[in-house]
């Protein structure tokens, strides 16, 4: 019962507030800000009679972006609630999967009286948050991809748009525009597009275009700028120390040129910058928190940048004249979070002038805060319906004036399309970057006059990059598991020590500073043993700041191919061997030894790449019937398992392993099977020629063989069409043993061969024997009078 009198007080007090604002805003003129996304002012239209049916509860409502899960984390119930009793605005989803995010997406917005404004960080595409969907490369990876090729960049946007609105997403938290200059920092690094202003620039413009010309909203972030940090505002408040003319000219820089451009948002940071807010007291404290150099927070001291007038509404609305839509970094992060409880931080920040207050920890204690502050004249009304009205604005934008609820049926298929895993691939082939190639001994040539090793550093045994470079010659594999002891590394010292050639990949990283970005020195001073030895490759799948700590290391040829993921091992591996050049250039400076803009092209390929059908302009999913027809044969046991491979232009584009060698189904087909090249060639060269045939009109399918070999006339192969022999249906021999009839009790029969080539003996049978013209009339002859199996007799 008391339970029951509680939540009735609860909502007695917010309709009594509802209420006493609603007389409030009566009498008070309503000032409409302006929304400008792509530089389109946008009517007032459905934004507007919105606007009109919302009570002043409700609009302060629409202010709130609350998170969201679609793993075990989710809390359907407490959503719900927000949507009821106070009308929020918006959700951003976070961990999960699309399925139960398209789910739970339908369910709220069908319980919403607004449409809600959903959201998600997707910097380098919904992997970032939801399990099975496309990974694209960070935007560091990105950063490396020389400016020929950067239109690539416009494409992923507009590809990562094209998944968020597959999914009912409606924003998208970047691209990061922040230009990370400092290799410690903690909590950008990856994130960023690199360290040259310009660079960082051009490609956020890209991103961001292509993402809103697709129909999701862009968010730059994080302003004023996060890169020139140390330390990471999720838990604590990081110091910007720079003086104004520096933040004007290199971390202000790309969000005057995105704001120029009209990208609908921008994320404000938790920083303290004191050129902006309150300067830093002369005496700072210890030496081990930044916090204690910040001035006591609130009041006339610092805040930070997110709660700062002087920040977000004097500098970004005022002096920069941005009109887009400003979120709150995320709210219940450390950097305001440690200084200020729910509710309060709301309030700050709304007064400091941002639009929507992003991941709020208590709704409806921030709601009654600011009431508390309309009442005490901190807040007007009208300045609660302007940002209300531009986020209704941003909806129609987003086009939740004609709300649709997400099609479930093949959302997998469509979130993990041919067309992107083509993308990532040009993606990729164009970020890895070579860094060093003594002798130019990349791409490799004469293989094989090389014994090749490789060793595969804190990785899994099995791995692209590892499956690839097997594609190309045979590799003898070993692995060195980070956190080795000495034993183990001599060990594999004396196992490699006969190798000409050791191609090191490092992987198995992370992106944290403070630990060598998880790169023993002992796994480097093994290189160092072995480079000594040995001709050496290194491939860094791996943060390039990290490349710092190979400075000393005297390899034949450094790679960064910056991640571990599947794609930039796969393209690595064919850049070592020849099968894709060598584009990328280092996108910030990692030590003297490898500056920014470093990277060493290399020809054209000289080897077979292996991509995708989309590159040749095929359609991958009309060759699935492919895998349909092997499979129904293997079901029917005309082949127990069989090898696909397609290719054209020097680029393999299918090549796939079928079932087993045998019918016990004991040893499954393996790309590295070898295969008697003669069986191979028996049925590659006939189809072809039979192909050519058919399209010149000379030959029909069908036709009996007799038709067109006279001399099969009143044989047991007269009635055998082409379609029956090709299709392995005629009953004819697999073999007959020739050799046989021109021996005798082991020695070869007289007249027969010959151990040198001449016009009486012109065809070479084996080393140094050749047989005469003659004996093909008597090979002709014996494949006519050849039996056929029983069952066709």
């Amino acid at each position: 019962m008391l339970r029951i009198v509680k939540h009735f007080i609860w909502i007695f007090t917010f309709v009594l507030c509802d209420l006493v604002c609603y007389t409030v805003s009566l009498s008070q003129p309503v000032f409409l800000r302006p929304l400008t996304i792509n530089h389109q002012p946008l009517t007032i239209g459905w934004a507007d009679s919105v606007f009109n049916s919302l009570t002043p509860n409700q609009r302060i409502g629409q202010l709130f972006m609350v998170a969201a899960y679609s793993n075990d984390k989710m809390d359907s119930l407490g959503i719900r609630r927000l949507i009821d009793s106070c009308g929020i605005g918006g959700l951003i989803f976070m961990q999960g999967t699309p399925e139960k995010q398209a789910l739970l997406t339908n369910y709220f917005q069908s319980k919403s009286k607004v449409p809600l404004m959903i959201s998600i960080d997707a910097e380098w595409g919904l992997d970032m948050r939801l399990k099975n969907t496309v990974q694209f490369p960070r935007q560091m990876t990105l950063g490396a991809i020389p400016p020929e090729a950067d239109s690539l960049i416009y494409l992923m946007g507009k590809e990562i748009a094209k998944q968020c609105k597959r999914i009912g997403v409606h924003v998208n938290f970047a691209p990061v525009v922040d230009i990370n200059n400092n290799p410690l920092n903690p909590v950008i690094s990856m994130r960023s597009f690199g360290e040259n202003k310009y660079s960082v620039t051009r490609k956020s413009l890209l991103y961001m275009k292509g993402m809103q010309d697709a129909g999701v909203l862009a968010v730059a972030k994080h302003f004023p700028g996060h890169g020139d940090t140390d330390s990471d505002s999720h838990k604590t408040l990081p110091i910007i120390p720079h003086s104004k003319a520096r933040l004007d000219t290199l971390e202000l820089f790309p969000f005057k040129k995105l704001f120029a451009e009209g990208v609908g948002g921008v994320m404000v940071a938790h920083l303290y910058i004191p050129a902006l807010d309150a300067p830093l007291p002369s005496k700072g404290g210890g030496t081990g928190d930044t916090t204690s150099k910040i001035p006591p927070l609130g009041g006339g001291g610092a805040l930070p940048s997110t709660l700062s007038p002087a920040i977000v509404t004097d500098l970004l609305k005022k002096e920069m004249k941005f009109e887009g839509l400003i979120f709150t970094d995320a709210l219940n992060m450390q950097g305001v979070a440690k200084f200020y409880k729910p509710g309060e931080v709301d309030v700050k920040a709304f007064i400091a002038g941002n639009d929507v207050l992003l991941f709020a920890e208590n709704v409806p204690k921030a709601t009654a805060e600011i009431k508390n502050a309309i009442a005490r004249g901190e807040i007007t009304q009208s300045e609660i319906d302007s940002r209300c009205k531009k986020i209704l604005l941003a909806k129609q934008w987003c086009g939740l004036n004609k709300f649709m609820p997400i099609d479930t049926a093949n959302l997998s298929a469509d979130l993990n399309s041919y067309r992107a895993e083509y993308l990532n691939i040009l993606l990729a082939e164009n970020s890895i970057t070579l860094l060093q190639n003594k002798s130019k001994l990349i791409p490799l040539k004469n293989l094989d006059t090389l014994n090749i090793a490789c060793v595969m550093i804190g990785a899994k045994q099995e791995n692209k990059f590892r499956a690839m470079l097997s594609l190309y010659a045979p590799i003898k594999f070993f692995s060195l598991s980070k956190g080795s002891r000495q034993w183990e590394r001599d060990t594999l010292q004396k196992k490699i020590l006969g190798y000409d050639l050791v191609i090191a990949g490092i992987a198995g990283t992370h992106n944290n500073p403070d630990k060598n970005f998880g790169i023993d020195k002992e796994s480097i001073d093994f290189l160092k043993n072995v480079s000594k030895r040995s001709k050496l490759i290194v491939d860094v799948f791996a943060n390039p700041y990290s490349l710092s700590l190979m400075d000393s290391l005297d390899a034949d040829a450094i790679i960064a191919s910056f991640e571990n993921n599947d794609c930039l091992m796969n393209l690595s591996a064919q850049i070592i061997f020849g099968g894709v050049s060598a584009k990328g250039k280092l996108p910030v400076t990692a030590s003297k030894r490898f500056a920014a803009g470093s990277g060493l092209k290399t020809a054209s390929p000289i080897r077979y790449k292996y991509t995708v059908p989309e590159e040749l302009g095929m359609d991958s999913k009309k060759l699935e019937s492919i895998d349909t027809l092997v499979l129904k044969g293997i079901k029917e046991k005309a082949f127990p398992g069989c090898e696909v491979f397609l290719a054209k232009d020097r680029k393999v584009f299918y090549y796939k392993s079928f079932g087993y060698h045998t019918y016990e189904n004991k040893r499954p087909v393996k790309r590295d099977d070898i295969y008697d090249l003669a069986s191979v060639t028996k049925i590659a060269s006939t189809t072809a020629a039979m192909m050519k045939l058919t399209d010149e009109r000379k030959i029909k399918i069908d036709d009996y063989l007799c038709y067109h070999l006279p001399e099969l006339e009143g044989s047991n192969k007269m009635n055998i069409s082409i379609r029956e022999m090709m299709a392995h249906q005629a009953g004819l021999r697999d073999w007959i043993p020739f050799f046989q009839k021109t021996m005798k009790r082991g020695e070869y029969l007289p007249g027969i061969y010959s151990k040198t080539k001449s016009k009486e003996y012109p065809l070479r049978v084996a080393n140094k024997l050749f047989i005469t013209r003659s004996y093909t009339d008597t090979l002709w002859d014996n494949i006519i009078e050849s039996p056929l199996s029983k069952k066709l007799e």
